[in-house]
């Protein structure tokens, strides 16, 4: 399997650009196969699987809210459909819950082990995406990372691994993943510029720009079971150079 082939981007990339036919166009362009779509894109399967279908564009996988999960499952469901995916990541809690106790953490991580379970049934693979803030400690040691997923053992939730938050809290990204290898099915390709650089774009780099070891991880995250490897940037200063300096330089990782 070459490297396109389970290569997307996380659109929340290029948000920027605003105009949805812009933005895919210009992963279109740089080499993409595939996309990975938010929350939003889902209120709009329809319109928005037309926009990928006119490129030989595909989703691979999307992100949605806690409140969409909540609120509307079947209709978060049908817009899978409609958009051929059958991964789905839950990519952050509210900001307010973010700094919430264990109990907290573990509500969610039982709920969100339940709901995988009703998502199963529709043949939908349901997972977590972590930031920085889930690595804080929580109950003793614990983290709240662990605190979701130790509530959701036994259900079919998924992880899509974020690599670089974890390298921001704190946290060898290798042991992690490898001690999750079980639930991951995705990553997060991103980059972290080194100390004192990029601080417009928040400290974030083009993947293979920054300071992590991409050819590495690529292995790693690959070994563990990520079918998509998601390239993102959380601030870029150029969207377009993003897409095309990150998809040049994974190209020949495995060359």
């Amino acid at each position: 399997m070459s490297v396109t082939d389970c290569l997307s981007i996380q659109l929340y990339t290029l948000r920027s650009m605003e105009d949805l036919d812009r933005i895919l166009d210009t992963v279109a362009q740089a080499g993409y196969r595939y996309v990975e779509t938010v929350g939003s894109h889902l209120d709009d399967a329809g319109g928005v699987r037309s926009r990928l279908d006119a490129r030989g564009l595909r989703a691979s996988s999307s992100h949605v809210s806690l409140a969409a999960l909540r609120e509307k499952p079947d209709a978060v469901i049908e817009s899978c459909r409609i958009l051929g995916l059958t991964d789905l990541y839950m990519p952050a809690v509210p900001p307010e819950q973010r700094d919430m106790a264990a109990d907290g953490w573990r509500s969610l991580g039982r709920e969100l082990g339940q709901m995988a379970e009703r998502f199963q049934k529709d043949g939908i693979r349901l997972g977590y995406h972590n930031h920085h803030w889930e690595m804080v400690p929580k109950d003793g040691a614990k983290t709240a990372l662990e605190l979701i997923f130790e509530e959701a053992e036994g259900s079919p939730l998924a992880w899509e691994v974020d690599v670089a938050w974890l390298a921001r809290g704190n946290v060898d990204p290798a042991a992690w993943i490898d001690r999750y290898r079980s639930m991951i099915t995705a990553a997060h390709v991103k980059d972290i510029a080194p100390a004192g650089q990029n601080e417009d774009q928040d400290g974030w780099a083009d993947v293979g720009a920054g300071v992590l070891d991409w050819r590495k991880l690529w292995r790693t995250c690959r070994e563990a079971g990520a079918r998509w490897m998601v390239v993102e940037h959380d601030k870029p200063a150029d969207p377009a150079e993003t897409a095309r300096a990150s998809i040049n330089f994974l190209r020949n990782i495995e060359g």
